[in-house]
């Protein structure tokens, strides 16, 4: 494999793995601690989970599919693959499945904001279904950092 592919390799981890963390403990606590508009803070907040979900999708095809082209078939063993599948899958089932959902219920919601509205507990509980695939990514995005050392 070409030095580019390879650093391209580790700059998809950083900046996936970078941007889990950054925007879910960072970005996004600052946002509802500093704007005094919970709803505003929220589509905001959105937004950049949006963004992250896209650019770790492109990341994690890119790894997966350097990490075939490289290694082969020997990819299957090694734990960083099945990591960077997991996490994948947890991006796909948090954009394209749980996002829709919460959206849905603000659109039902609307003229009123979804936590003033009949809606409140659902959002809250799908909004906590979210939370946890988010955490659950960046924990194993800590896995695939701390393999670095052992892996290509």
């Amino acid at each position: 494999m070409s030095r580019f592919a390879a650093s391209l390799h580790w700059i998809c981890v950083t900046a996936w793995v970078g941007g889990l963390w950054a925007i879910g403990y960072l970005a996004a606590p600052a946002l509802f601690h500093h704007l005094p508009d919970r709803a505003l803070a929220g589509t905001l907040a959105g937004h950049l989970f949006a963004y992250l979900a896209y650019a770790g999708l492109a990341c994690g095809l890119y790894l997966i599919v350097y990490r075939l082209a490289a290694v082969g078939l020997s990819a299957f063993r090694q734990g960083f693959f099945w990591i960077v599948i997991l996490m994948l899958v947890l991006t796909f089932a948090g954009q394209f499945g749980v996002q829709p959902l919460l959206s849905a219920l603000r659109q039902q919601a609307l003229p009123r904001q979804v936590m003033e509205s009949l809606f409140r507990d659902r959002f809250a509980m799908w909004h906590g279904v979210a939370s946890v695939l988010f955490l659950l990514q960046s924990l194993l995005g800590l896995g695939l950092v701390l393999l670095q050392r052992r892996v290509i």
